[in-house]
């Protein structure tokens, strides 16, 4: 029910958005009452009051060019792989500069698994921006539930994990090899899909890089984290669970709201985002476009949130938050053909591994992320690296300046120091991309794995600071 009245109050409130929209633009500069004693606060006024009750749709990542040794290189956005839940999106990198081109075809591969959080996976569209700049960029573009017919079944952990590997696998098949990044939640299925790989005997990506994921839970206890541990998990299925209304394609799919998802987040820093409009409202009427739009820029961002399938949200709360069955050794997974595998993160033996955490991170506290190297006992010392943000936030660490000049380094340095050419054949030597457009979006078949578990070595490892 609670969903069904949050649709009709977006219903009811749109037309005086709308007018609000309007009246703003009256009051602007040059418009009809633009030079009245009190133009500027009413267009302000109008304006804030239209942004805090318009509806925000999903984002685009919006990625047009980026600079490669100087030169402008074209984005081109498509979708590789199309699941019901997720679309395997690549930004494919043009040039019709040799030199350039020549570059390009020899940087690493990297699969960025975006966050399914409540968030869409263009909150990370300033770290993919970062990393075309010297890497072959693919991400996990997670689909809004609400939007997946219940035709098309349930959606799990478990399925998280499978599409993950089914990824890997695709762009292994493609260039020979690639990396993985993983931003705050998917740490711990990316970890998950590794570990069964390499279980399994299968190749498994050169390098992991977790930024700001809860590997484990119980160090350091952010507000976040306590809401999950001291809650039942009756409590989560009973009271933030709910159908999709009718008007949806996923109308009586069982969701976890986008809309409840982001009262949360609100709720964790009320002052700071009411201080945030306040001084909205004041750029507008100073004048300060600039920092009026960053303002923007930032909201259309975090107000767009999607709806996670129930039955993904419910096992996340009880595996992560509540059993810590990665930490604890308990964690088994459904495999395609319906079979339970345990996760080993210690038969991970030839994929570096590197954590990044922020030092002022209030989502995944400190400690969280590099437990990580406390369960990879199978990676050498040497392939292990730990990198800790100081005077970051949880976002500090993959969006913005600190990104951009600090932790950005030190991912690059990483992921070049294992990487390893790459067996993809050229398809021809006058091009203006990075290689030929081929059809998209027909997965490869998943190539039958070895089910043998491959010997865990138990030595410690120890954890070391990059340089």
């Amino acid at each position: 029910m609670l969903y069904q009245l949050y649709e009709a109050q977006r219903s009811l409130m749109e037309p005086f958005a709308d007018f609000a929209q309007a009246a703003s633009k009256l009051y602007g500069q040059g418009a009809v009452f633009g030079q009245t004693p009190i133009a500027q606060r009413m267009a302000a006024g109008y304006d804030l009051l239209y942004r805090l009750g318009k509806d925000y749709e999903k984002p685009e990542f919006d990625i047009k060019t980026v600079k490669v040794d100087g030169h402008d290189v074209v984005i081109h956005e498509s979708v590789e792989i199309e699941k019901p839940f997720c679309q395997l999106r690549r930004f494919k990198r043009f040039t019709d500069e040799p030199h350039i081109l020549h570059t390009l075809k020899s940087q690493p591969v990297v699969l960025i698994v975006a966050p399914l959080s409540g968030h869409y996976a263009t909150l990370l569209r300033d770290t993919v921006r970062t990393m075309l700049q010297g890497h072959k960029v693919y991400i996990t573009d997670w689909v809004n539930a609400r939007l997946v017919p219940l035709s098309e079944g349930e959606f799990h952990l478990d399925d998280y994990i499978n599409y993950v590997e089914d990824f890997i696998r695709y762009l292994q098949a493609e260039y020979g090899n690639c990396h993985v990044v993983s931003v705050c939640q998917p740490t711990v299925p990316v970890l998950a899909a590794v570990s069964l790989m390499a279980s399994r005997g299968e190749k498994t990506p050169l390098s992991m890089t977790m930024m700001g994921g809860p590997i484990d839970a119980r160090k350091s206890p952010t507000a976040v984290n306590n809401l999950a541990m001291n809650k039942s998990f009756e409590w989560f299925e009973n009271n933030v669970i709910y159908r999709v209304p009718d008007g949806f394609p996923g109308a009586g799919r069982r969701v976890y709201p986008g809309f409840l998802q982001h009262t949360g987040f609100v709720a964790m820093n009320p002052d700071r985002h009411a201080s945030s409009h306040y001084d909205y409202f004041k750029n507008l009427i100073k004048g300060d476009d600039a920092s009026a739009e960053a303002h923007r820029t930032f909201y259309d961002e975090y107000n767009a949130v999607l709806d996670m399938d129930a039955d993904y949200y419910l096992d996340t709360i009880r595996t992560v938050f509540q059993d810590f069955d990665l930490v604890n050794g308990t964690w088994e997974v459904k495999n395609p053909e319906g079979e339970r595998e345990p996760v080993r993160p210690q038969d991970i033996h030839s994929t570096g591994l590197l954590t990044v955490e922020g030092e002022l991170d209030d989502i995944s506290g400190s400690g969280q992320t590099r437990a990580a190297h406390e369960l990879c006992t199978g990676v050498s010392a040497d392939e292990q690296h730990h990198y800790e943000v100081k005077g970051a936030g949880h976002y500090g660490i993959f969006s913005g300046r600190r990104w951009r000049e600090q932790v950005y380094p030190k991912v690059k340095a990483f992921i070049e120091a294992h990487d390893k050419p790459q067996k993809r054949a050229d398809k021809a030597t006058v091009l203006t991309a990075e290689d030929t457009i081929k059809p998209t979006a027909a997965p490869k078949k998943r190539a039958a794995s070895a089910r043998k578990t491959a010997p865990a070595r138990r030595s410690r490892s120890a954890v070391r600071t990059s340089p």
